[in-house]
């Protein structure tokens, strides 16, 4: 069973629904990164998504491209995620996701990839530039290291693009909620609600929304009508001028919409 799953069905059984909180491994430092993820669970957000600082960060908006490319100046490799992943889980029982391009993952071995993160203790990938019917390698392995796989539906994908991330996704299905880069937004862009609308049609039983979620009213609303809120450039920005104690800050207010 996923415990990715598990979490966002118990937190829609207890509360509104889940809250997932990202933040890249690396920024400032690699040390400051797992303090501030062990932050995120401890003021209440119920998963962690780990990016892992990449070259060509194409659906990364300013603030994250901003973190990762210092991760990266600061000498970030793909070992650290590992390293992240296991120092975290030995702090805090949330289940802990990895967000990576694909590239990285093929350089480093898919098997090889999927055993490191298992022992780590890590629960899955979110794969942001791969598609179901081009993973193959990716299903096999997250199959036999029993690890989730969140893949992507946006306003433009297909009913049959819909059907197949349904399909093939373990955990929940990401839904974008709008075209283009990552980032915060005054207002989440109401294609949100027609992308878990699609996805309810083509059988998802666990939908969360990602992309432009900064406050806690827009925790409270994407979850009126999805499984999860996920919550990325508000938190990186949060660590980025305030440090653990205002992203722990931040995370608690992001969670005061879960509140029914």
């Amino acid at each position: 069973m996923s415990r990715v799953a598990d979490t966002i069905r118990t937190r829609n059984d207890e509360a509104s629904g889940a809250l997932i909180g990202y933040l890249p491994v690396g920024f400032p430092s690699l040390d400051t990164s797992v303090d501030a993820a062990v932050a995120l669970v401890e003021n209440g957000v119920d998963i962690v998504e780990l990016g892992l600082p990449y070259s060509d960060p194409v659906m990364d908006g300013l603030t994250i491209q901003r973190a990762t490319q210092t991760a990266l100046r600061n000498g970030f490799r793909l070992r650290h995620g590992f390293e992240a992943v296991e120092r975290i889980r030995a702090r805090v029982d949330a289940p802990l996701l990895v967000m990576t391009y694909w590239n990285p993952v093929l350089q480093y071995g898919v098997e090889r990839f999927a055993t490191d993160l298992q022992n780590a203790g890590g629960a899955g990938l979110i794969t942001p530039d791969l598609i179901p019917d081009e993973a193959a390698e990716w299903m096999s392995a997250s199959q036999h290291h029993d690890l989730d796989r969140v893949f992507l539906a946006a306003p433009s994908s297909s009913d049959e693009r819909m059907k197949q991330a349904v399909e093939a996704s373990r955990g929940f299905v990401y839904a974008v909620s709008t075209m283009g880069i990552t980032g915060a937004r005054d207002d989440v862009d109401k294609a949100a609600r027609s992308v878990v609308s699609r996805l309810r049609d083509a059988g998802s039983t666990s939908a969360c929304v990602g992309l432009g979620i900064s406050t806690p009213e827009q925790v409270a609303d994407v979850l009126s009508y999805a499984d999860g809120a996920i919550v990325g450039s508000r938190l990186v920005a949060a660590l980025e001028h305030g440090g653990v104690a205002e992203v722990a800050k931040v995370a608690s207010e992001l969670a005061s919409g879960t509140r029914r």
